[in-house]
């Protein structure tokens, strides 16, 4: 069996050049998916072929045409010649797409929507934390007419701080920019080609796909699912890439925090103008006195930390600005392993293609 991939640069709307490799064609490979599950790979060697030795029989028993794209983001290790190997022995169900560098988890689960061909789209991790046997629920749920199926971990297998830090989190976006979403880490979840076709023609440079399709969907709802320990490895997610992401979650869907630090300015202006008079009227009733200079010191610092809380929060919105009107391709695809039906090898080398919409 040949392999043959070729290079294509996404650009901020979503658009690819792809190629296509061959193998025997069957009866299964033939039929449209119904069912298209995306997962992205950082790094996971030491699991893949335990997620393979679950996932494969728990899509084979839900009984529906399906595929598995495995998006690889820039792994250093070994992983991309084990999907290689997993793509030469079921090539009818199985694609892999390579980018050519590391450009996040969000961003390979973009991509892979973009190649999905089923009505119903899962995303899963590839840690196993979220049983591949649960998959089956969120495709009934598609199946009863919601467009947009959430999990929520029915008990959670993370750190005490992890696990305390997510759900207050929750609750902090969900006041700010009124997005349900009741377990924002948990990334297996299921959604209606509607939703789909709708986030494939967004251009955001960062976002958050679970909240970004919440936003379009017409019925969404969430169910409980069961969640495990990491098969291998250990969570690709600092801290700080956690506060990156809730920063991208927040400042992507709302401009809440904007508008309270307007409130804030205005409230600490009025403050502060209430002090001078304050301190004038103190200053001619008792005269000069040298107490409460540190504390004007003290609130002085205050004042300044607040200050400088808030060009950081400006600059976060000016920076999604700027990395959004500088056009640059959202990630580069540089080869995707898929079975053609009815075709040799094909080889097509297609030339970077980059589409800019102002």
């Amino acid at each position: 069996m040949s392999a043959v991939g070729t290079m294509s640069a996404m650009d901020t709307m979503g658009t690819t050049s792809t190629t296509s490799t061959t193998s025997t064609t069957n009866t299964t490979s033939m039929l449209k998916p119904e069912l298209s599950v995306v997962i992205p790979i950082y790094n996971e060697e030491a699991g893949l072929q335990v997620l393979f030795a679950r996932l494969y029989p728990a899509l084979d028993k839900i009984g529906i045409p399906y595929e598995i794209v495995f998006v690889n983001d820039g792994s250093h290790d070994n992983s991309v010649a084990i999907l290689a190997e997993q793509f030469r022995q079921r090539p009818d169900v199985t694609r892999v797409m390579i980018f050519n560098g590391n450009y996040g988890q969000h961003m390979a689960i973009l991509a892979g929507f973009d190649v999905t061909r089923g009505d119903i789209i899962v995303t899963l991790d590839a840690d196993l934390q979220n049983p591949p046997e649960e998959i089956h629920k969120l495709v009934e749920k598609i199946r009863q007419g919601f467009d947009y199926v959430g999990s929520i971990r029915r008990k959670r297998q993370d750190s005490a701080w992890r696990t305390i830090a997510s759900k207050a989190m929750n609750r902090l976006r969900y006041r700010i920019t009124n997005i349900r979403i009741t377990d924002q880490g948990n990334m297996l979840r299921a959604y209606g080609r509607n939703v789909i076709d709708l986030v494939n023609q967004c251009g955001e440079v960062n976002t958050f796909v679970p909240a970004l399709a919440y936003k379009f969907a017409r019925k969404p709802t969430e169910i409980l699912v069961e969640h495990e320990e990491r098969a291998a490895g250990e969570s690709k997610y600092s801290l700080y890439s956690l506060i990156r992401l809730n920063f991208d979650l927040v400042t992507g869907f709302s401009l809440v925090p904007l508008q309270m630090f307007s409130m804030l300015g205005m409230t600490m202006s009025l403050a502060s103008a209430l002090l001078v008079l304050m301190l004038l009227v103190r200053r001619f009733v008792l005269g000069a006195e040298a107490e409460g200079v540190f504390t004007l010191f003290a609130i002085a610092f205050f004042f300044m930390g607040v200050i400088l809380f808030g060009i950081g929060l400006l600059g976060e919105y000016v920076g999604r600005i700027f990395q959004q009107v500088r056009a640059r391709p959202r990630y580069v695809v540089q080869t995707i392993l898929q079975h053609v039906p009815g075709k040799d090898e094909v080889l097509d080398r297609a030339v970077e293609k980059r589409q800019v919409a102002r």
